[in-house]
Order: structure tokens, then C-alpha cells, then sequence
């Protein structure tokens, strides 16, 4: 019998929560000085210059070659090809600090001995 009981008082405190449940409205209220540093916040970010890994140069089927293998190496690091006349190029990651970048860029030397950090402009 009281197996069968708890079974209704289940059901039925179940129901009856989804039955009343509440409406109303949420308004945020936030200081004009947090506003003001969000919007520092993201002018500082959009100006920052990020650090890049360099791993080639040269044409475009050793790019390719170069970015298929160092993705199916290192999927933990954005790469992308870019286009300097008249070599393509291969950078690797958006590193914010110097250190950040010096420690992929000791990982990074294991398979691209050639590899370099810099600043693109």
C-alpha cells in the first residue's frame, strides 16, 4: 500500500509544480563605471598585437603539404595559410604573452626546426 501511495504523492507533487509555475520580469541594473570597463576592456584587446609561430614559406603545394601535416600533429593550435608575395606561409596560434608563445614554440621546434615567433603587422 504504501509503495502505490508514494507513487501518487510523486506524480502528483510533480504536476503541480509544472502546473503553477511562475512568470515575471528580470531587469539587470549595472553601474555606468563597469559599462565604461567592458568598453576599455575591448578596445584594449582589439588593439593588442598577438604573438605567431611561423613553421614555412615557400610555395604553395609544400604550404599544404606543411598545414595538413602540423593539424594532424598539433590540433590543439589555430594554423592558417597566408599570402606574401610570392611565398605562402603557414602561422601557427594568437599567442597574448612572450611566454605563452616561447613554450608552443619549443613544442613546436620538435617537428619545424625552422620555426620562428613574431608579430604579424
Amino acid at each position: 500500500m504504501k509503495p502505490y501511495f508514494f507513487k501518487i504523492f510523486l506524480v502528483t507533487a510533480l504536476f503541480s509544480g509544472l502546473l503553477s509555475a511562475q512568470e515575471g520580469i528580470v531587469k539587470v541594473q549595472k553601474s555606468e563605471s563597469v559599462e565604461r570597463l567592458l568598453n576599455l576592456k575591448k578596445e584594449v584587446n582589439a588593439s593588442k598585437k598577438f604573438i605567431k609561430i611561423q613553421i614555412y614559406s615557400g610555395p604553395r603545394p609544400g604550404a599544404e603539404e606543411t598545414l595538413s601535416s602540423f593539424r594532424s600533429t598539433f590540433s590543439d593550435y589555430k594554423s592558417e595559410m597566408k599570402y606574401e608575395t610570392p611565398n605562402y606561409k603557414i602561422w601557427v596560434g594568437n599567442f597574448r604573452s612572450k611566454i605563452e608563445a616561447d613554450r608552443a614554440l619549443k613544442v613546436v621546434k620538435k617537428e619545424y626546426p625552422n620555426a620562428f615567433l613574431f608579430t604579424p603587422k
